[in-house]
């Protein structure tokens, strides 16, 4: 084998050998003979004229390739593994947000007690939210099969920052200045001081009403939400996703233990100065012992850091999957998914508890179990049921709406439910009746919201430009340059 292959000896060789090897259907040199037009028929036409020294120089290639030693070190250029996209994730944003839609204006659209006990957990649900939005973020800034971030991603952390931003803050601005005479003209039929309105209308559009424990719930009331998640954001480039993907799955699992304890700690210690049961402390009719605790509790950033670093670890839990383990069989997360909900069902037994505990110890821990187990269901070769239907078209155009209908709402529902606003407009709130007509008219209009502006490519072109302008201007804030 070690002897250099001469033209002669090489033509001999094919003169010898080509009958034979040609009715072997596994040949490579067949490539070399036949080719695929450009129709779609893929059968061998008749070969144009062959340049034999394209044969001798491939012969002489495959002859030195079988002479070189089997320990000879070869260059092996890594494969980059693409990560599937997981629809049914999107899915589940919808599952979130449509409960707390209802949740905020429940008692117009219902007498009943034990419905309205049932409805109105809008605080336990909205930390789903916080998990979603960490393992979306983890999912898709960090590496697949690897304990890694994904650098060029972070490099930038200021870009990093400002683009998820950029990613809400539109809508969220569009919103609040066209309702923004509505959220002023209600403070002045309350005597509000214009320098509080005029702070309000900061905090509102600087996104820190979070921050503010009375101030928290200003104007459009969900938006606290988006405040929270700002400051989140702001640790994920450089605090959070690096640290994060850096762990096995075992520390990984750790972590999420130690989060979950960090959480129920500072929720133990809200029930201990307030009341353990919901019944004492968040009864339907919106009357809160030491409604400010209550806010610390349930608006704080920090807290919200918590539940969406959970997230990440969860979704670094999935990335992290052998092939083995891809093999086993995995649990039909629908039992997840009625576990989480059915913990809501407490508030009607003696276990109901607050909707500080029954969220850190029942609902954000079955719902995060329930997106690791729907996301590795996703990708096996036979989904469940629930996981076709979280990931079908109808619950995708769901969940792409559940953004615009979670900022919406609440301008809506203050136009047909606030009493000093709605006397004014309709002589009084609107009747029982109508609050399915409130359902639709928020998803209608977020449906146009979503198709007209969110989806809209100079909204995004600008928002774009500001974020990389931001994200130039704020350089070496989150990472020192230097």
């Amino acid at each position: 084998m070690d002897a250099q292959l001469g033209p002669a000896t090489v033509c001999n060789c094919f003169t010898k050998w080509a009958p034979a090897l040609a009715a072997q259907a596994t040949f490579p040199l067949l490539d070399i003979f036949c080719y695929k037009p450009s129709s779609e028929s893929s059968a061998c036409h008749e070969p144009p004229a062959i340049d034999m020294s394209q044969v001798v120089q491939k012969i002489d290639a495959d002859a030195k390739a079988m002479a070189m030693p089997p320990d000879a070190k070869q260059e092996v250029k890594p494969v980059k593994v693409s990560k599937p996209r997981i629809d049914c994730i999107d899915g589940c944003r919808f599952a979130l947000v449509f409960p707390i839609v209802i949740a905020h204006f429940a008692r117009f659209g219902t007498n009943n007690l034990t419905a309205l006990k049932l409805l109105t957990q809008e605080n336990v649900l909205v930390g789903g939210f916080f998990v979603i939005s960490g393992y979306v973020s983890a999912y898709t800034s960090t590496k697949l099969g690897e304990r890694k971030a994904e650098d060029k991603k972070l490099a930038n952390p200021e870009l990093f920052f400002w683009q998820r931003v950029m990613a809400y803050y539109p809508l969220h601005f569009v919103v609040s200045a066209i309702f923004a005479p509505m959220f002023i003209q209600v403070e002045r039929w309350y005597n509000t001081p214009w320098t509080t309105s005029a702070f309000r209308a900061f905090l509102n559009f600087s996104m820190l009403q979070a921050w503010f424990p009375k101030e928290a719930e200003i104007w459009n009331q969900p938006t606290w939400f988006l405040s929270a998640l700002t400051f989140s954001n702001l640790t994920m480039p450089t605090l959070v996703l690096p640290q994060v993907a850096q762990l096995s799955k075992n520390g990984l699992q750790k972590l999420f233990v130690a989060l979950t304890g960090i959480s129920l700690l500072q929720k133990v210690s809200y029930s201990e100065t307030s009341r353990f049961h919901s019944s004492k402390e968040h009864p339907v009719n919106g009357q809160v012992m030491h409604p400010l605790i209550w806010n610390l509790t349930r608006f704080h950033p920090f807290w919200a850091l918590i539940e969406m670093t959970m997230g990440v670890a969860a979704v670094r839990h999935v990335m992290l999957d052998t092939e083995e383990d891809k093999k086993k069989p995995t649990t039909n997360p629908l039992w997840m998914f009625l576990a989480a909900y059915a913990s809501l069902g407490l508030r009607l037994t003696k276990f109901d508890f607050n909707d500080a505990i029954i969220r850190s110890v029942l609902f954000v821990p079955i719902f995060t179990k329930f997106l690791t187990q729907i996301h590795r269901d996703a990708i096996s070769a036979n989904p469940a049921p629930i996981t076709r239907f979280f990931g079908s078209k109808p619950m995708a155009t769901l969940g792409s709406i559940a953004f615009p209908m979670f900022i919406l709402h609440g301008p809506i529902g203050q136009i047909f439910y606030k009493k000093i606003l709605a006397k004014k407009i309709w002589g009084a709130p609107m009747p029982t009746a109508f609050f399915p007509f409130y359902l639709l008219i928020c998803l209608g209009l977020s449906h146009l919201t979503n198709e007209y502006f969110v989806k809209n490519k100079k909204v995004s072109a600008i928002s774009g430009k500001v974020a990389q302008f931001l994200g130039t201007w704020t350089e070496g804030m989150l990472r020192d340059r230097s």
